[in-house]
């Protein structure tokens, strides 16, 4: 079973958060705006939107997976960092270092490499009770 949360573990750190990681680190050096959070919920699921002004129009946007900011209300100021090319792509300033994504990737990597430690403890165990 162990072994099995640290296979799950693994693949949610490599496959999952630190992707988002690195879209969040991607839009450091994209275009500044102020924006409004236009619908709340769980930022870190990917679930909040923003609405700003980017080049004469209004951008609703959704917040990528490992956004912060969930405790924010509708109608909250907020800076955000966009792509020139395609407005929709944009992350909260504050997150452009990677955001809660990198921490959770870090995390739960490291929660990986205790399964699979406990994993390893557990089957040197069992091979030495059966010698006995």
């Amino acid at each position: 079973m162990s072994l099995a949360f640290a296979l799950l573990l693994g693949a949610l750190s490599a496959l999952v958060m630190l992707p988002a990681a690195q879209h969040l680190r991607s839009l450091q050096d994209g275009e500044r705006a102020r924006a409004t959070l236009h619908t709340a919920g769980a930022c870190m699921t990917g679930q909040c939107k923003v609405t700003f002004e980017a080049d004469g129009q209004t951008v609703v946007a959704d917040l990528p997976v490992g956004s912060g900011g969930g405790k924010s209300s509708v109608g909250a100021a907020v800076d955000v960092r966009y792509q020139a090319d395609d407005p929709r792509v944009v992350a909260r300033e504050q997150d452009t270092g990677g955001g809660g994504a990198a921490l959770l990737a870090w995390l739960t990597a490291g929660a990986a490499v205790f399964f699979l430690a406990l994993s390893g403890a557990a089957a040197i165990f069992l091979a030495r009770q059966r010698r006995t």
